[in-house]
């Protein structure tokens, strides 16, 4: 996947020496962020595009970009991966203009209702409309701190997978309850191009916070030796000729053991923080955006919320819904964009003007 799916685009528009005049700005290029480009652009809006990390696709490509997804509808199963590169193909008639790679740092309303837009990399917008589509904020991994542990970070420690491959032939030391730790393990102790020459599963407590069928299926291939699951709370490390060559864990008896290992895998979740969303004055509940179910927007006019960063009652944290909050907030900042034009509903199964837009050819029915 090209992670910057229009650079030279991109790029003109942060050599721009005032503010990048446009429609909308979409903070967030996860996939809920990437269908409302598709949402505004069958209206017409054109888009820009923010996100903190360097490729779009959020967590689907962050976390688990070899996941399977099933609740897609009509796409029974799909990777994070092949989700996010189908939703860039869909929106590339649209013309997004990404900013990858840059944090927004600061939201102002200027004299004439438009939204100045700042990002960490300098990039201005001037926006008549703003959408917040960061899922859960911009995120990082919660880090496991041990004395001299940070300098083994994407060689020896890592707290992602992003290329599965170089994890094959190790022997991994894993830490973590959830499904990440238990996933990551599974797929490591399998038979394939990726497989671990060792696989140990480290966590706290003998419980977990994972899937019930991936814990059987991990005590499963413990008890055929496969791999090792062991209870105890990482206390310090072991290092050789300036490399990581293991992990001191201290055990529920308080005896501390050296646990071999050539690479260390830790996986305790995600820290959310809304950074400076929290001060555009925006009504927030437990760090979440609060929105209408009408327009699925913000508590200031202009400003709309979809995906996992919004709340209202009966909201259910899934791809799906944020689907439909996206096609809603789009016709909700219609008017704001074009405030002297009607907008009709039309379907893109029979409407020539979108046939149009996407760059297809209207069907001619017998």
């Amino acid at each position: 996947m090209d992670p910057n799916p229009n650079p030279e685009v991109a790029d003109t528009a942060r050599n721009h020496d005032g503010p990048v005049e446009t429609d909308a700005v979409i903070v967030g290029a996860g996939p809920v962020g990437l269908f409302q480009v598709f949402e505004l652009g069958l209206l017409e809006v054109k888009a820009h595009i923010i996100d903190s990390l360097a490729y779009p696709g959020g967590q689907c490509i962050e976390l688990y970009p070899d996941k399977p997804i099933y609740d897609i509808p009509a796409v029974p199963m799909c990777t994070g991966k092949e989700l996010t590169d189908n939703l860039l193909k869909q929106i590339e008639p649209f013309g997004a203009t990404f900013h990858l790679g840059q944090e927004v740092t600061g939201l102002e309303r200027q004299a004439d209702g438009r939204f100045l837009v700042r990002t960490s990399k300098g990039t201005r917008l001037l926006a008549k409309t703003v959408f917040i589509a960061g899922g859960v904020g911009s995120f990082q991994p919660r880090a496991l701190r041990l004395d001299g542990l940070d300098k083994y970070l994407d060689t020896q420690l890592f707290y992602r997978v992003r290329n599965p491959e170089q994890f094959a032939g190790k022997n991994l030391v894993i830490i973590g309850g959830g499904d990440s730790a238990l996933d990551w393990a599974l797929n490591f102790v399998q038979e394939g191009p990726r497989q671990a020459a060792s696989v140990i599963l480290m966590h706290r407590r003998d419980g977990f916070r994972a899937a019930p069928a991936s814990v059987a299926r991990m005590k499963d291939l413990c008890d055929a030796m496969e791999m090792q699951f062991v209870v105890g709370q990482a206390t310090g490390i072991e290092e050789q000729d300036g490399r990581l060559t293991g992990l001191k864990v201290t055990g529920g008896d308080g005896v501390t053991r050296l646990v071999p290992l050539d690479m260390l895998l830790v996986f305790f979740g995600l820290s959310p923080k809304l950074g400076p969303i929290a001060d555009w004055g925006l009504g927030i509940e437990r760090k979440q955006v609060v929105v209408d179910t009408e327009k699925f927007e913000s508590s200031v006019p202009g400003i709309f919320a979809v995906g996992d960063i919004n709340t209202y009652p009966g909201k259910k944290k899934l791809i799906l819904s944020g689907f439909h909050e996206a096609a809603l907030a789009a016709f909700g900042a219609a008017p704001y964009i074009f405030p002297d034009k009607r907008i009709m509903l039309q379907y893109t199964t029979t409407s020539p003007k979108l046939h149009k837009a996407l760059g297809v050819e209207t069907p001619v029915f017998d």
